[in-house]
C-alpha cells in the first residue's frame, strides 16, 4: 500500500525560499528595525537554518537589497511601460503613474520599503548604488524625454526637464520622509491619495488662482 509521503520542511522547493526569507525579513525590519534584526532572527522566522539563508543572501544588507528589487523595481518598470514612446500630453502619463504609485503605497508592507530606504541609505552606500542603477538610471532618461516632447508639442511651458523630475517626485519623497523621520502626518494618516491629488493640481496649475480657463484635474 502506498503511503502519502510527507516532505520535510527543509526540502521545500528551493525557488520558494528566497521569498520566504524576504517575507520574514520584512516582518522583522518593520517590527524591530533593520539594525536590531539579526540574520539568525530572519532564519528562525522563515523556518530555515542560518546557513540556508546565506545560500540565497550573503548578508543582511543583501536581504534589504532583495526587498527593494522585489518591491520597487517592478513598480519602476510598470511606470516605464506607460512613458516609453508616448507621444501625447505628458500630463496624462504623469497622472496615471502618480495614481498608480498612490495605490501601491497604500499597501503598508510596500510602503515599508521606501521607509527602510530612508532610514538605511546613508549608512549603506551599496543600497543607494543599486537603487540608482536599477531604478533611477532607467526612469530619469525616459521621463526627461517625455517632458522634452511635451515642451516641443506645446503641452508644457519651457522648463528644464532634468530639474522638473525633482518637482514631480520630490513632494512624495518629502511627504514620506516627514512622516518617517519627524513623525509629521496629516490628521487622517499618511493620506497618499490626497497628497498626490493635491500635488498634481499644484504641479499642473500652480498655487496662483487662474484668471480664467479650465483648471487641470487629476480625476
Amino acid at each position: 500500500m502506498n503511503e502519502r509521503i510527507r516532505i520535510p520542511k527543509f526540502r521545500r522547493r528551493a525557488e520558494a525560499r528566497p521569498d520566504e526569507v524576504l517575507d520574514a525579513a520584512l516582518d522583522l525590519f518593520i517590527e524591530n528595525g533593520f539594525s536590531q534584526t539579526r540574520v539568525e532572527d530572519i532564519a528562525k522566522r522563515a523556518g530555515l537554518s542560518k546557513g540556508a539563508v546565506y545560500l540565497y543572501f550573503p548578508s543582511k544588507e543583501a536581504i534589504l537589497e532583495g526587498l527593494v528589487r522585489r518591491a520597487i523595481v517592478p513598480i519602476a518598470n510598470h511606470a516605464l511601460s506607460f512613458a516609453e514612446n508616448y507621444e501625447g500630453d505628458p500630463r496624462l502619463v504623469i497622472t496615471m503613474v502618480m495614481k498608480m504609485l498612490a495605490t501601491k503605497l497604500n499597501d503598508p508592507r510596500l510602503l515599508a520599503i521606501p521607509k527602510l530606504i530612508f532610514r538605511e541609505v546613508l549608512g549603506f552606500p551599496e543600497l543607494a548604488a543599486m537603487y540608482r542603477r536599477e531604478v533611477l538610471d532607467k526612469v530619469i532618461p525616459v521621463v526627461e524625454d517625455l517632458i522634452r516632447k511635451g515642451i516641443d508639442r506645446g503641452y508644457l511651458r519651457p522648463v528644464d526637464p532634468h530639474l522638473t523630475i525633482r518637482s514631480i517626485i520630490g513632494p512624495v519623497m518629502l511627504h514620506v520622509a516627514m512622516a518617517e523621520i519627524f513623525g509629521i502626518t496629516p490628521p487622517d494618516g499618511l493620506a497618499i491619495d490626497r497628497l498626490i491629488d493635491n500635488h498634481l493640481a499644484i504641479l499642473f496649475d500652480g498655487l496662483s488662482a487662474p484668471a480664467g480657463g479650465k483648471q487641470w484635474t487629476s480625476s
